[in-house]
């Protein structure tokens, strides 16, 4: 049997890999970090990803929901230990950074044009891969800076600016061309710039925030989030008044509703330069003296129960550690106004939220109204995507308002066009917005005969390099990722500290290695049964045919259960052959 052959299959059986949508092989840093081998680590978190830095901050961690330690007590919690590696040798280590050794320009320059229209996630990632094959690549960007969400929707106490900054020149550095302030359909056209360039990728995000069809819609000191979260950021002054209600439970809500309680802190600078809010995040009394005359009462009125909101747990505490007020299982019913102008939502009890099936489908009980005093009214309900810019006979709509694009590809109906991110799936994560830019990256090299480079599959290592696990590996505990007291987080300062060195050692102890799969080879078997009795955990079985294979009769099978298998290499120690 040739091992090769099968390395695809072992790596689809690394939950945190197959998980991730840049297929970062998380358990290999993380190993990495537990042997004290951080420079590895750091090349393995960063290879794949080229906002390592940022990811590490603000990631959805999908390969936390996937991790297998989960099913044992809590996931390895693998976004804090990248944030610990990026530390020491990504854009933030300065001189030390390895990041600078890897976004480098291209050896060989082609002559064909790219053309990216939107300077967010996903087009910096095609920008990357682009350049590294070669490609004249320009990004036209319709505000005044790159970074789209990343710098418009998540607030500075979560995603430092400076960092942002950082790892964006990384990318630029390798001689993307750039044109701000440059708005498709506004500026210059879909067609305008078909003619101009050899391939296009449109990356132009969901920045909209969608409404709600509610009597007093329309009163004064109704925001809808995102518009909110992009106004914040870009130095704008709101007044939200004491009391701010918040409408939805998604991660947008949480960004607004945490934003609401920092207002007065990004007043207090919103004549500073973006470049200088870095600096006034290290002032934490000034944050702290602002935010007295920010909102003094935020609430989150969401449909779901707790368990049932789709934000991101992790963030949901943090939220409560603030002191930021939920109420569950309550929908909104109308906007109550006076002259104009917001003083409290009426809600509406929800008996439940989704049917039989798992289908979204709520249903409320009109008996039970209450209402809710607000000086603001923020609703954190959906993203919708600004498709009139991109208004060309060739290009088509779906019906969700989004680029149509294949089933299995990003092209989209205009040839040599592609479309990636929001702008093609609707609202979905930072890491997917990357893993759409490198698709779309590699589709369009492949277009112009290119190669892409192969997926990096498993390797088979020898026994001495297996990591002997300690005695009470199932027992140590998740360390939560640390952060700064609840009473100091008015500001901007960013609410996580990341791990100590010795924290994160103790952190990646607790990885069960799924990336060293076991290869039980039949041809050598000689079904002794040593490695059933060594196994610490009893994963390994001698069983009959027949109840492996229903229609093989007479014969032994020797199985083992992957998602149960902590690697610990004994069978292979005790194999005679």
């Amino acid at each position: 049997m040739d091992v090769k052959d099968h390395l695809e299959f072992f790596d689809a059986n690394i939950p945190c890999l197959a998980a991730c949508p840049v297929h970062t092989n998380a358990g290999l840093y993380v190993a990495a970090i537990a042997d004290g081998d951080d420079e590895s680590a750091y090349l393995a978190a960063r290879l794949p990803n080229p906002f390592a830095s940022v990811c590490a901050r603000v990631c959805a961690a999908p390969c936390e929901d996937a991790c297998r330690r989960g099913t044992l007590d809590e996931p390895i919690a693998i976004r804090a230990l990248k944030r610990f590696v990026t530390e020491q040798y990504g854009v933030e280590a300065g001189d030390s950074s390895l990041a600078s050794t890897i976004a480098q320009p291209p050896e060989t320059e082609r002559s064909e044009s790219i053309g990216i229209i939107g300077g967010g996630p996903c087009g910096l990632s095609a920008a990357h891969d682009l350049r590294k094959h070669g490609y004249k690549v320009t990004i036209y960007e319709a505000t005044d800076r790159l970074g789209g969400m990343m710098v418009m929707g998540i607030p500075e106490y979560r995603l430092p600016r400076d960092l942002i900054s950082k790892e964006i020149d990384s990318i630029i550095s390798m001689g993307v061309e750039v044109r701000l302030e440059t708005k498709l359909g506004a500026d210059v056209t879909l067609d305008e710039l078909d003619e101009r360039h050899d391939a296009l990728l449109l990356s132009i995000g969901a920045s909209l925030g969608r409404g709600l069809d509610l009597e007093g819609y329309e009163s004064d000191g109704v925001l809808r989030a995102i518009e909110y979260l992009i106004n914040i950021n870009s130095g704008y002054t709101i007044d939200v008044g004491d009391k701010v209600v918040v409408i939805g439970g998604g991660d947008v809500a949480m960004d607004a509703a945490r934003t609401a309680l920092r207002t007065d802190a990004y007043e207090a600078q919103a004549t500073e330069d973006m470049t200088e809010r870095s600096a006034m995040t290290a002032a934490l009394d000034a944050a702290r003296t602002a935010v007295r005359s920010g909102a003094r009462q935020v609430t989150v009125v969401s449909l779901e129960s707790e368990t049932e909101m789709p934000a991101d747990h992790f963030e949901i505490e943090e939220a409560m550690r603030e002191d930021i007020r939920f109420i569950h299982r309550r929908g909104p019913k109308r906007i109550v106004s006076e002259g104009g102008t917001v003083v409290g939502l009426e809600t509406v009890g929800v008996q439940s939220v989704f049917d039989d099936t798992g289908r979204f489908a709520p249903v409320f009980d009109s008996g039970d109204v209450s209402t809710l005093d607000a000086d603001t009214v923020i609703l954190a309900v959906g993203q919708a995507v600004d498709v009139a810019s991109v208004e060309s006979d060739g290009l088509a709509i779906t019906t969700r308002k989004t680029i149509e694009v294949g089933p299995n590809s990003l092209a989209t109906t205009m040839p040599m066009v592609w479309a990636g991110g929001d702008a093609a799936h609707g609202p979905r994560s930072l890491i997917d917005a990357i893993a759409d830019g490198r698709k779309a990256a590699t589709e369009i090299h492949e277009a112009f005969g290119g190669v892409a480079a192969e997926q990096p599959k498993g390797q088979m290592v020898k026994l001495q390099q297996f990591h002997r696990f300690e005695d009470r590996y199932d027992v140590i505990a998740r360390i939560d990722v640390p952060t700064i007291s609840s009473d100091r987080r008015m500001g901007l300062t960013m609410v996580e500290t990341g791990f100590t060195p010795e924290q994160a050692r103790c952190e990646a102890q607790r990885c069960l290695r799924c990336f060293a799969n076991i290869l039980l080879d039949a041809d050598k078997g000689v079904l002794c049964g040593l490695c059933v009795d060594v196994c610490p955990v009893d994963v390994i079985s001698i069983l009959p045919s027949e109840e492996v294979n229903p229609g093989r009769l007479n014969a032994t099978a020797l199985v083992l259960d992957e998602k149960s298998c902590i690697r610990c290499a004994l069978c292979i120690e005790r194999c005679p052959t």
